[in-house]
């Protein structure tokens, strides 16, 4: 293989010049043969080896024609919707979402597996929602798996991708001790071995998301706040106006001290932001204070909709949960707005956007005045714009960043070998459930 002197060799060159067409054109809208040699800097003879290429490979369709001034109409390239799938799984904390998407992103199928009871996070049963939910997309669509780019799966916790045998997650609040989440889904046979596995951090794929096509859209740098049971964030440093170059990094947001010898958290420390501003701690203190009867048992959603309900109807000790809560998250807000000075914070997760209308005055108001004045006047505060399907679309993203990243070729994952022990707890703790829910319209 020809090397040149940057040590890059043509088979480099080539990927890179299809992934800059197919960025572009990804990003960009349809363009022309013409428009795409000054938007992605090749010259016309690259970008017509390359868009020769795509369209031999199925990747690229024609999108209709446009006049030239003075010259022969131009056809419109785009990237072809149809030639590739993706499937997005949000491992939340109340129910496994699973949904399937073509390469623009559209969802084609979609299942909800319920998480029961409240906080149950054995392996063996989330393993197995994952395996149920991709043969129910995929039936539900009625697609097979040879399109289909790879599973990109957002979990709460710390992901490790570079462990030997595959990615796995340290999850302390859920009592995940480094388990080998990868390895385990291989073993499943719910995907041939020629389609990897993404895994990463929830807070990180929803974040992804919303600097890719939600509010971060054009940020060069923002903090996307992941609210649920418990509450997480990701850093985005590296923002990009065509969402191609997006990097980020989950930030462990919820375990900051803000009150020593405080609440004791889920993850055994006290005083930790979560433990205050978390959906499961906001409840717990309702409840301490005689609210919704002084029991919040069942759904979190259900729940958290009763204490807006009282809050609504003017009952104080909701309205003190409330307020209470948006001061600490105000306060929580102020530190990553002190340590890394982003332009945007975005608010999301099923919790976020519940809380948000009722809390996110008041929550700016908080983080302000605990913020030092100059980064706390650069900052805007906002929900963020993709609902509660911003973690799956963020999960979906992950295997669409690789198929960039390739030039729209697919490559096998590493192996991912069992860990011994695992293979037995989720043969013996994973049981059949059956898929629930079904396509929404968006």
């Amino acid at each position: 293989m020809t090397t040149g002197r940057s040590g890059r060799t043509v088979r480099d060159l080539r990927r890179g010049n299809r992934s800059a067409v197919l960025q572009r054109l990804y990003f960009g809208g349809p363009m022309s043969r013409q428009e795409l040699g000054p938007a992605t800097g090749l010259s016309s003879g690259s970008v017509s080896n390359v868009v020769g290429e795509l369209v031999a490979d199925g990747l690229l369709e024609e999108a209709g024609i446009v006049d030239s001034d003075g010259g022969r109409p131009r056809t419109l390239l785009r990237v072809a919707p149809g030639s590739a799938h993706m499937i997005g799984i949000d491992v939340g904390e109340t129910r496994v979402r699973v949904e399937l998407f073509d390469l623009a992103l559209t969802e084609l199928a979609r299942t909800e597996l319920p998480l029961q009871p409240r906080g149950c996070y054995d392996v063996g049963p989330i393993v197995d929602h994952v395996r149920t939910g991709i043969a129910t997309v995929l039936a539900q669509a009625g697609v097979g798996t040879d399109r289909l780019l790879g599973v990109g799966i957002g979990v709460p916790g710390i992901v490790d991708r570079d462990a030997t045998g595959g990615t796995v997650v340290h999850g302390q609040t859920i009592g995940w001790d480094a388990v080998p989440l990868e390895a385990l889904l291989r073993a499943t046979g719910a995907v041939p071995p020629e389609v990897p596995y993404i895994i990463d951090n929830g807070a990180r794929t929803l974040g992804q998301a919303e600097m890719w096509f939600g509010a971060g859209r054009g940020a060069r740098n923002a903090v996307v706040v992941l609210f649920g049971s418990g509450v997480g964030a990701s850093l985005i440093t590296d923002g990009s106006p065509d969402g191609a170059t997006t990097e980020g990094a989950p930030l462990e947001w919820g375990h900051l001290t803000v009150q020593v010898r405080g609440r004791r958290c889920r993850c055994g420390a006290l005083g930790c932001l979560e433990a205050y501003t978390g959906a499961e701690s906001l409840l717990a203190r309702w409840a301490e204070r005689g609210g919704g009867g002084g029991s919040v048992a069942g759904d979190e959603e259900e729940a958290l909709a009763a204490l807006l309900a009282a809050a609504g109807g003017g009952d104080q000790v909701a309205l003190d949960v409330l307020e209470e809560t948006a001061e600490y998250l105000g306060a929580g807000l102020s530190d990553v707005i002190n340590l890394f000075q982003p332009e945007r914070i975005l608010i999301g997760g099923w919790a976020g956007l519940m809380l948000g209308p009722h809390i996110l005055p008041a929550v700016r108001e908080h983080a302000t005045r605990y913020s030092l004045r100059h980064p706390a006047a650069r900052v805007t505060i906002d929900m963020g714009s993709l609902g509660p399907d911003a973690v799956t679309v963020g999960a979906a993203t992950l295997p669409l960043a690789a198929f960039f990243t390739t030039g729209g070729r697919r490559t096998p994952p590493e192996p991912a070998t069992e860990a011994p022990g695992w293979q037995t707890s989720l043969q013996t703790r994973g049981g059949s459930v059956a898929a629930a829910g079904g396509q929404r319209e968006r």
